[in-house]
């Protein structure tokens, strides 16, 4: 007979693991949308402007992307491709597209069959991102430039997020402060170590399944090769308890549902830039062979990107049941077997034959983004006169950088106070790339100051992927 204390000890414990649990293995996971039935491009926004990491292309609208057949759909998978035919003096054609809806939480589950990584020049992304960048967070799901060969999943947040070791995970932890402000903003970061997972590997195996589960205690990411994905991934259904480890997961001291708000999902490729323009002459890269500049290689050579695009078989995103959701019991014994329907592998239909664009209208916008152009002293892109002000919502001795016609940027080193200044900020000291942030030129606008070796993580602030160009 148990003595009362130990009566109380193994309910504390039996309440522990139920608890435990609940946030773990017994969410319900039911689908939200499907971007594969009511038009999968009805439903993104297609970005236009000059883009803010600096990179040598020229997106397009999607009358301009159909005309030129940068995109086709068919009702099984969706191109998303780049010019590859032409000589491309400023910059190459290539589309980015963002999500009408935003999320904040959910199951993220995208089937991709090839995608434009691995060759010189490119610089393709999936990711996700929130307003107000980076209060809002963002999650790079699946990203890289030029001949990288492996997938390194990265945070982005505001101040006072970072992340532990917990061993939950197969990937490489590289980073562990998520937040991207001051001269540390490479974000927290996990690297794939499988060649499967980006790149050349990546598209030689048939591609895959990247998976991201975001709850308000981790998000986590998993990547399954073809031959590899589980049967319930796509499924109307999916259960990540039964997945296995992920790749990545991110968990610590950071409140993962105030870090990543308003999480739109984003497709993009851009050459050169701040990431792929900068590694270009890395040590780590076979790159630097083939001409002097990226953007160089890129304007000369179209036909190097032939296999720069992407082929998207499936893009859903999922909800907790609200019955259930996180902290609720487990579901009732379910029935005998004979009762339930046999299940089913999940396999993407793909056809040897050219894609075929589907004529449809575009649906108007229900969440209307609007980017504008961050002006900084790069060659080609102007020098207008900005105004520097610290708004306190920074917090962290950063301040807006207002350029004419409303354009935002970020200065650092006004001390977090509420007033204006008309002088442009100092420089910080040097990123751990051995590069600086900003330039305060003698007409009052702030630029660059050198560009380092590392990848645009250490640039964020200064010139975002279109969150820090939004006009206000």
């Amino acid at each position: 007979m148990f003595s009362s204390s130990s009566s109380f000890l193994s309910s504390t414990l039996f309440f522990s693991c139920l608890a435990l649990f609940s946030t773990t293995g017994w969410a319900d996971y039911v689908l939200q949308d499907d971007y594969f039935e009511a038009g999968f491009f009805d439903q993104f926004d297609f970005f236009d402007q000059p883009d803010p990491t600096h990179g040598f292309v020229s997106y397009k609208t999607y009358d301009e992307s159909c005309a030129a057949s940068l995109i086709t759909n068919t009702t099984s998978s969706v191109y998303i491709g780049v010019d590859s035919e032409n000589i491309s003096p400023f910059g190459r054609n290539s589309v980015r597209i963002t999500s009408k809806k935003a999320y904040n939480s959910g199951l993220v589950v995208v089937d991709i069959q090839h995608m434009p990584g691995g060759i010189c020049g490119t610089w393709p992304a999936f990711w996700m991102v929130g307003p107000n960048w980076p209060h809002g967070g963002e999650i790079d799901i699946f990203e890289g430039a030029n001949d990288q060969t492996t997938n390194d999943v990265t945070l982005h947040t505001g101040p006072g997020c970072s992340i532990t070791n917990n061993g939950g995970f197969s990937g490489s932890l590289k980073y562990t402060s998520c937040a991207s402000s001051g001269t540390n903003n490479l974000g927290c970061q996990i690297g794939a170590t499988s060649e499967k997972t980006f790149g050349t590997g990546f598209n030689a195996n048939g591609g895959g399944v990247y998976a991201t589960e975001w709850t308000s205690e981790y998000i986590s990411v998993w990547f399954f090769p073809r031959g590899e994905i589980p049967a319930d991934v796509l499924s109307a259904s999916p259960k990540p308890s039964t997945w296995g480890t992920p790749i990545a997961r991110f968990e610590g001291d950071c409140d993962m549902a105030s870090s990543f708000t308003n999480q739109q999902l984003v497709f993009d490729t851009t050459f050169c830039g701040d990431w792929a323009g900068q590694a270009w002459w890395s040590s780590s890269s076979s790159c630097a062979a083939l001409a002097p500049t990226c953007e160089e290689f890129v304007e000369l050579n179209p036909s190097a990107f032939q296999e720069a695009y992407w082929s998207v078989n499936a893009l859903k995103v999922y909800q907790v049941e609200a019955a259930g959701g996180y902290g609720s019991p487990p579901p009732p014994p379910p029935p005998p077997p004979s009762q339930q329907p046999s299940p089913s592998a999940y396999v993407p239909v793909t056809s040897a034959a050219a894609p075929v664009v589907t004529p449809y209208t575009p649906a108007p916008s229900v969440v209307q983004t609007t980017f504008a152009i961050y002006t900084t002293t790069a060659p080609n892109r102007g020098n207008a006169p900005m105004v520097v002000v610290s708004p306190a919502e920074t917090g962290t001795g950063s301040a807006a950088v207002v350029g004419v016609g409303g354009v935002v940027g970020l200065g650092l080193g006004l001390g977090g106070g509420g007033g204006a200044s008309l002088a442009a900020p100092p420089p910080p000291a040097e990123t751990q790339a051995g590069s600086g942030w900003f330039t305060t030129n003698s007409d009052g606008t702030v630029g660059l100051s050198g560009l380092g070796k590392r990848h645009r993580h250490a640039r964020h602030l200064t010139q975002h992927k279109g969150q820090l160009g939004r006009r206000i």
